[in-house]
Order: C-alpha cells, then sequence, then structure tokens
C-alpha cells in the first residue's frame, strides 16, 4: 500500500522530536503486529516498509505442515495445512516446511486493531524518547547545561533541561544571590542522572564546586585545551571562589588569560554565578610560592616550616594585615587551605618574632 501521508507524517515526528527514523520503524512495525494479532489472534506477520516508494505492506506468515503441531512450535510460526496452502497459491508444488507469506489488505484491520496499534506507537514512542533522554543526559553527567525556569515554588524550582525532560532543583542547591523567576535561564551542574520507570531524574546543582570547573572551560579556551591547568578549587557558594591556576606554556600568563582583556572572561563567569566573588591565585611548583599566593589579596612576608609528609606550613605576614590573611570568619585561609591542598598556620610578624620563628 502507498501511503505518502504516512511518511510525511513519520519525517514530520523524527525531526520535532529529534528521533532517528529507523527507530521510528521499528515502532510502527511493533505496532502494526499488534494490530494484527488483535484482528487475527495468534497468527504470525511481517511488516515491511519502504520509505524509498513510500510503501506500507502486511504479509501474514504460515508455515505450511502436513497436519497441525499438538504443542506450540518454538519458531512461532502459525501453520497452515499443505492442501490449504496450495488451494491458497493456486499452486501444487508447494512443499511441507515451506514459509509462505499472503498480503493482508490494511482496509481488513478492525477498528479496534487500529485503535490499538495507534496507543502501541504512542506509547512505543513515548518510552523511546524516554530512552534517549536518559542516554542523553547520562552523557551529560558530571557536565553543565543551561536550562530554563518554568515555575518558582516554596522550596524548589521547576527547570526545563530539554528533550521534553524537567527536572527539580531544590533552593537549597542555588547561590544565595539568585533570584530566578519563571523564564529566566540558568546554568546549572548535573550530578547525577538516575534511571526510573518513567523519565530519567536528573539531580542538578548551583553550587556544586565543579560548575566552577565547567564555567572555566567554556569562557577560557586556554584551560579547555589545556594550556592552562585549574590545580585548585575551594567554594563558598554564591559568595567567594578562590582558584589556583598553573601555564603550561611560558607565553601565556595564567591569571591574565583568565581574567581576559578588560576582565570581560572573568566578568562572563561572574555574572554566570550572579554576583559571586571569584579570587584567582597563581600555582607554582615551588610550594611556598604557591601557600603565599593562595593567601592573596594578603601579603606574605614569609613560609616557614614546610613539611610535605603532614602539608602543613606557616606563613608570616605584616601585622597589619593579619586580619586581610584571615580573612572574614577565616573564609579567605579556609579557601586557601582547601585550594591549596595544604595547611596554612597564619602568623602576624610580631607573633612570629614572640615564638622565635624569625629574627628581625
Amino acid at each position: 500500500m502507498i501511503s505518502k501521508e504516512f511518511y510525511k507524517n513519520l519525517n514530520l515526528v523524527s525531526e520535532a522530536r529529534e528521533l532517528p527514523k529507523e527507530d521510528l520503524y521499528e515502532i510502527i512495525k511493533r505496532a502494526f503486529i499488534y494490530a494484527f494479532k488483535k484482528k487475527y489472534g495468534n497468527e504470525s506477520c511481517k511488516v515491511v516498509l519502504n520509505p524509498d516508494k513510500q510503501e506500507i505492506n502486511l504479509y501474514k506468515v504460515e508455515k505450511v505442515v502436513e497436519k497441525y503441531s499438538e504443542v506450540p512450535q518454538e519458531d512461532g510460526i502459525a501453520e497452515i495445512l499443505i492442501t490449504d496452502a496450495r488451494k491458497l497459491k493456486g499452486k501444487s508444488n508447494v512443499k511441507v516446511g515451506q514459509i509462505i507469506e499472503t498480503p493482508v489488505p490494511m482496509a481488513e484491520l478492525s477498528r479496534p486493531a487500529v485503535n490499538m496499534m495507534k496507543s502501541t506507537f504512542n506509547q512505543s514512542l513515548k518510552q523511546l524518547e524516554r530512552e534517549k533522554a536518559e542516554n542523553y543526559f547520562k552523557e551529560l553527567e558530571g557536565e553543565m547545561i543551561l536550562a530554563k525556569v518554568v515555575e518558582v515554588k516554596d522550596d524548589f524550582l521547576i527547570l526545563d533541561i530539554g528533550r521534553n525532560i524537567t527536572t527539580f532543583l531544590p533552593k537549597k542547591e542555588l547561590l544565595v544571590n539568585d533570584h530566578p523567576k519563571a523564564g529566566d535561564t540558568l546554568r546549572v551542574f548535573i550530578r547525577k542522572v538516575e534511571h526510573t520507570n518513567k523519565d530519567p531524574k536528573v539531580y542538578v546543582s548551583r553550587n556544586d564546586k565543579n560548575l566552577i570547573s565547567r564555567l572555566l572551560e567554556t569562557y577560557i579556551p586556554e584551560i579547555a585545551e589545556g594550556i592552562i591547568e585549574v590545580k585548585g578549587i575551594a567554594r563558598d557558594p554564591g559568595d567567594r571562589t578562590k582558584i589556583a591556576v598553573y601555564s603550561n606554556d611560558p607565553n601565556v600568563e595564567a591569571i591574565g588569560a583568565c581574567v581576559g582583556e578588560g576582565g570581560v572572561r572573568i566578568k562572563e563567569i561572574i555574572d554566570a554565578l550572579n554576583g559571586e566573588k571569584i579570587d584567582l591565585y597563581k600555582w607554582s611548583p615551588n610550594i611556598e610560592e604557591t601557600i603565599a599566593n593562595s593567601l592573596q589579596p594578603a601579603t606574605v612576608t614569609k613560609v616557614i616550616n614546610v613539611d610535605p609528609k603532614t602539608k602543613t606550613s606557616i606563613a608570616i605576614v605584616p601585622d597589619e594585615e593579619l586580619s586581610l590573611a584571615i580573612g572574614k570568619s577565616g573564609q579567605n585561609v579556609r579557601l586557601a587551605v582547601q585550594s591549596s591542598g595544604w595547611k596554612i598556620d597564619i602568623k602576624s610578624l610580631k607573633q612570629a618574632f614572640d615564638e622565635g620563628l624569625v629574627n628581625l
């Protein structure tokens, strides 16, 4: 049977839902088989789709037998007596064991059978979409995506993340400076994708430290290309992040490349985080230098008692910069410790002199 409209609609579904035509063809075949069984019971059939000729053909499939089997056969093919097969085909050379295929006009399918076919197709299509969506987001696990806010509830946001999938973003996973409304877009990090009997469950966050890594890769090409390495990240989500960077190319200055001309690159990252402050410092193979840099914006006079086994150290700072080095509620030193991987005990110059750690 030629059906140009059928293939036209199938192509539209393929394009609109981003599903391969071949997958849709398999769904159609299964749907026709269900419809056939609704009409003819346990008879076996075959569906042949020919997109080039825009044809759909349905065949009853039967095995020629001398007499009917007393028990169901493993191949599941319906049986036809050789006498009936010879009458059907109008041939005397039909043999036992031969498989014969008889065309079935589509018009013979009953309305209940057609309705079942449509229902089966829609169910299979939805299941295929779910499987494709799950595979798609599973590949994005550990990555950043752009999501659209659909609705803001008391404790969570409903986000449209594409592929006809929505997810919940708990407000505890938002940044303190985030005040989203319906229609806004947010960059979120996919923490985990979980299989369910319905749509995949996608867990997203704005608080995750790895969101910073993905933003750096997005806005700073040298990081994406591996020219600049991110050696450490520490974060108080929504407030401040401290990042250690290192350039593998002597001709590329790590901090400058990350900041960008006129600060444009770092500004894009800050904007994506709704104003979260970003502190960049240079990592160095020289541990003392890395520790000193990590305490910026404070100036470090000297780093002493560096112990590689315990990863402990003492940083000495000018008396007037002690509070700056420690930071409000200890934030600066805490982020320095987390991003550098070194425990840092901070002493003012006077404290260090009084304890005999340095000589004036």
